[in-house]
């Protein structure tokens, strides 16, 4: 059990020594994997910033996952998923442009005027408190691939097989500390597990950057 996610974040940060590289980025899912990928970036001397992705859920079960869509328009589809729903494509396309625009609104309360961190050609380690399903984390891992990032490392402090199944997956590496033969939910795991607020969100990213 973890005491916090910043003690979540140092011992993942000590697990990830072998892959410290000058084209190394952490990325932070929002928001609750920020404050543990925070701590990663400090003691890997790397860039932090956050990936905002949301995934393209069906309409009538949004579990599902369609594909994803990213800043900087990046689109993931799952073509063969897609067909096999029969979803119309105008459809697909109103999910597209709400999803979309929560991305920017993020992206905008997140950042603010601040550019996200290049990815192109650069190690690119995504972080979150951790992994249940593996959905959404194999969708951030999409989007990282989709934005010419060169590896795709998922790191989190704990995890659960299927879901660590699901984005390695999508993923060039995963690195977890703790895979129970059960999980019933992440929190579990924290003797803290306090809700991680958009300002402290804003805030770590701000720290980060100077």
């Amino acid at each position: 059990m973890f005491a916090d996610r910043a003690e979540a974040g140092r011992r993942l940060g000590m697990a990830l020594e072998s892959v410290r590289a000058d084209e190394v980025v952490v990325l932070g899912l929002p928001r609750g994997g920020v404050p543990v990928a925070a701590v990663v970036a400090r003691h890997l001397d790397a860039p932090l910033d956050v990936i905002i992705v949301r995934k393209l859920g069906l309409p009538y079960q949004p579990e599902l996952g369609l594909g994803a869509v990213g800043e900087g328009g990046v689109r993931v589809i799952n073509e063969q998923l897609l067909r096999a729903t029969g979803l119309p494509l105008e459809d697909l396309a109103e999910v597209e442009r709400r999803e979309s625009a929560e991305v920017e609104a993020r992206a905008l309360r997140f950042r603010g005027d601040r550019e996200p961190v290049a990815l192109n050609g650069r190690t690119v380690i995504l972080v979150d408190d951790g992994i249940a399903t593996g959905s959404t984390m194999a969708a951030a891992c999409e989007v990282a691939r989709a934005g010419a990032a060169a590896w795709v490392v998922v790191a989190v402090p704990v995890g659960s097989e299927n879901g660590l199944s699901r984005a390695g997956a999508a993923a060039d590496e995963i690195v977890c500390l703790h895979t129970p033969s059960r999980l019933s939910s992440v929190g579990e795991w924290y003797r803290d597990f306090s809700q991680t607020s958009d300002r402290e969100v804003v805030r770590l990213l701000h720290l980060a950057v100077g």
